[in-house]
């Protein structure tokens, strides 16, 4: 596979993933999936992370990241040891 198809995947898949967070979060479903609403609040946010209190909103929204996630792994594992009782 040349070089430009294997960046060309990696960038697909990235993209995918990113998306896939959109809706994870919920956000397609509270904005009636307006683009321009979505795009608003990634420009707050990019604002955000350009400002003063760049380090504390990075510490705080990764906390809540991976706390999501775990609980999110916990259910799905305990949906798993449901259906194998």
């Amino acid at each position: 596979m040349r070089d430009w198809q294997v960046k060309r995947r990696e960038r697909t898949r990235q993209l995918i993933e990113l998306g896939g967070l959109v809706v994870k979060a919920e956000l397609v479903d509270l904005t009636d999936d307006d683009r321009a609403t979505l795009y608003g609040a990634f420009l707050d946010l990019a604002n955000r992370l350009q400002g003063n209190d760049r380090d504390t909103a990075l510490v705080l929204w990764k906390r809540r990241g991976k706390r999501a996630f775990d609980m999110e792994g916990e259910g799905l594992r305990k949906k798993e040891r449901r259906q194998r009782s």
